[in-house]
């Protein structure tokens, strides 16, 4: 089994390319979805956010305000990095025990689609590492089309990883300033290049 560790900053395109990915036959594993589903699910993540946070991060149905928490985690380096204590370790097992899964399964290709995969240390989970960059006017233009800001885009691009730390880490560069057809045929090639290596 190849296990790509796809990364890449906030407003890259990575889950696009995982979409593509998936469609060509990869298995995802989603580490944001993992983190949204232990922040509605898992108790002890919950416990851990409301005793740092408080209970203003909370919804009225009890479950934790992403949006709220988000508006909170990227104006304050600290309060990021007191999240990522909590939840890291959580999405990591989870993360491990789906690898294991689809060993399990005889899948060929698996990709773990994590933003942190270096900053987290994850690497070691991977065959390879892919990094997504795309220049800041587009990713800015992503952002906000999502209902970001441009000051919420521009916090958020800041406090991530430099990109060119990221590039150092990679075995492969998917520069994403493509059109969607553009970035089709790259990922196609790439694509092509794992089943004549596997």
């Amino acid at each position: 089994m190849k296990v790509i560790g796809l990364t890449g900053g906030i407003g890259s395109g990575k889950s696009t390319i995982a979409r593509l990915l998936t469609k060509l036959g990869a298995k995802v594993i989603d580490t944001d979805k993992i983190g949204h589903e232990i922040l509605n699910t898992d108790s002890e993540a919950v416990k851990g956010i409301l005793a740092s946070f408080g209970q203003q991060i909370l919804n009225t149905d009890g479950s934790v305000n992403r949006k709220e928490l988000g508006k909170i985690v990227f104006a304050d380096g600290k309060a990021l990095s007191r999240l990522n204590c909590i939840v890291h370790p959580l999405i990591y097992r989870l993360v491990k025990k789906k690898l294991l899964q689809y060993k399990k399964r005889g899948a060929a290709v698996v990709v773990i689609d994590a933003p942190l995969l270096i900053e987290t240390n994850w690497v070691s989970m991977v065959d390879v590492v892919w990094v997504v960059i795309a220049n800041e006017a587009s990713i800015i233009k992503r952002l906000q089309k999502t209902g970001l800001s441009r000051d919420e885009a521009i916090s958020r691009i800041r406090y991530q990883l430099n990109e060119d730390e990221r590039v150092k880490q990679a075995d492969v560069v998917i520069k994403n300033d493509y059109s969607l057809d553009e970035l089709k045929l790259k990922v196609g090639e790439l694509w092509q290049n794992i089943n004549l290596t596997h």
